[in-house]
């Protein structure tokens, strides 16, 4: 917890405006020879900026991405989460009170009840939630046809939370959609035909690869074995970075299941 949210958030921004703005298209364009003079309408991508951004999942990757987002280019946010998610909502209010007093459109933050009122309303879709039964083929084919013909749809999650067969069925009928995906249903395989779509990004479940992250997540298994080895505490908060730095603490970092191996908790 911690190490992997600014990463993971930054991946499905990556994701959202290589689609949005048609970059691997334009890429291989250019790359097989095709390119010879400049067009107004070559590949013609989509502004997100004062769009709406829905979030399937505001945990702590969803609420980073929302941040990044909303700040970085004014995109309103509505969010479905089994909770709510106060401090987002706070952000939203605070920056949004900023952006009035200079004379700009405030952005807005809402929670709705029910996915399909988020589909239906968001320019940009991005998935940041848990895999379980009740999230596996969230996003079928019923709910995909709810969106806008021209909406844009992230997935830095769980792959099966996304029916693959049936995005891909999506993507060749409505050639505006798009898409971009770090995970997959079948890892490694992919569904037939995901990879011949111009209109989906895809790259190989990296939203974990920076080297601060893959390093961190390194020194905090080993500190796990090690904390665990000399009888340390485990660690009580969700943020894990103080483990990073020059001085850790003296707990086990992350280890979640302390209460079932009767490891105490951390109280400095």
């Amino acid at each position: 917890p911690g190490v992997l949210t600014e990463t993971t958030a930054e991946m499905a921004a990556a994701l959202t405006f290589a689609a949005a703005r048609r970059v691997g298209e334009a890429e291989r364009f250019l790359r097989a020879g095709r390119y010879t003079n400049w067009l107004p309408t070559l590949f013609l991508g989509e502004l997100l900026r004062g769009k709406t951004l829905g979030i399937i999942g505001a945990g702590r990757i969803g609420e980073a991405y929302a941040r990044m987002m909303m700040e970085g280019h004014k995109m309103d946010v509505l969010y479905y989460d089994l909770s709510r998610n106060e401090a987002l909502e706070r952000y939203a209010a605070d920056y949004g009170d900023f952006l009035k007093a200079h004379g700009r459109r405030p952005v807005a933050c809402h929670r709705v009840a029910q996915v399909e009122e988020l589909l239906r309303e968001a320019d940009v879709v991005s998935i940041h939630t848990v895999l379980d039964d009740t999230t596996r083929h969230l996003i079928d084919a019923g709910r995909l046809a709810l969106m806008k013909p021209n909406a844009l749809i992230v997935n830095t999650s769980r792959g099966p939370v996304i029916d693959e067969a049936a995005l891909v069925a999506h993507c060749r009928a409505h050639p505006e959609f798009r898409a971009g995906l770090d995970v997959f249903e079948r890892e490694p395989e992919l569904a037939p035909g995901l990879a011949a779509l111009e209109n989906v990004v895809i790259v190989p479940h990296i939203a974990s690869a920076t080297r601060w992250a893959r390093e961190g997540m390194a020194v905090l298994a080993a500190a796990n074995v090690a904390g665990r080895l000399t009888g340390k505490p485990a660690w009580n908060r969700a943020d894990v970075t103080p483990f990073l730095g020059e001085d850790p603490p003296p707990a086990c970092p992350s280890i979640l299941n302390a209460k079932e191996l009767k490891i105490p908790l951390y109280t400095g």
